[in-house]
């Protein structure tokens, strides 16, 4: 895909949930991720995939240490704990049956008289 969409409202943490849910990453590993598994469809801004984390991690849905990253800093990397397993099981069944709802919508055809 060639052109990036916006996220909608509530998207970002769907989205790092899923990035987390595929292996432990630090901060610019999720970014790298998210963009990775919507083929550059969908871009974080670091301003707010930073608090996101945090806020996350606050809420007890991921869990964070320090370790050392790729290119040998240190950094954060983040893991789904079980409640963030249990909540993003819940929010993609959630955002697919919106998805559905919507293309049923979008799919409806004038009715004839």
């Amino acid at each position: 895909m060639s052109e990036q969409a916006q996220l909608l409202p509530g998207t970002l943490d769907l989205l790092i949930l899923k990035a987390v849910s595929l292996g432990p990453l630090h901060g610019y590993g999720v970014l790298l991720r998210i963009e990775q598994i919507t083929r550059g469809a969908l871009l974080a801004e670091q301003g707010a995939l930073y608090p996101a984390l945090n806020r996350l991690e606050h809420q007890g849905l991921l869990e964070s240490e320090w370790g050392t990253s790729e290119n040998n800093r240190r950094a954060k990397f983040y893991r789904l704990t079980a409640a963030g397993r249990k909540r993003f099981r819940e929010e993609t069944a959630s955002w697919n049956r919106l998805a559905v709802a919507i293309g049923a919508a979008l799919s409806a055809k004038p009715q004839e008289d």
